[in-house]
């Protein structure tokens, strides 16, 4: 079982390695798309790095509602915990 501080640090080296974001961009309260510049496109990949490393099917619906950084450790952490 991953902490949520876990589940931030992985998404915050995805965001670093994967698309590039400035490490000093990504705080909890961070909005995806507006400061990070990130698109529905990514969104998806970002799913697919998290089921791959947790080896749990995420739905993307899931993800609808998520705007932020901290949205986002929210939706994987309850997902990985159960």
């Amino acid at each position: 079982m991953q902490s949520r501080d876990d589940v931030y640090q992985q998404l915050r080296d995805y965001l670093v390695d994967l698309f590039e974001v400035p490490a000093e961009d990504i705080t909890p309260n961070a909005r995806l798309m507006e400061d990070l510049d990130l698109d529905s496109i990514d969104a998806v990949d970002l799913i697919v790095k998290f089921q791959e490393i947790t080896g749990k099917k995420i739905p993307a619906l899931e993800f609808r509602s998520v705007r932020t950084v901290d949205d986002v450790v929210e939706k994987i952490h309850v997902l990985v915990s159960s």
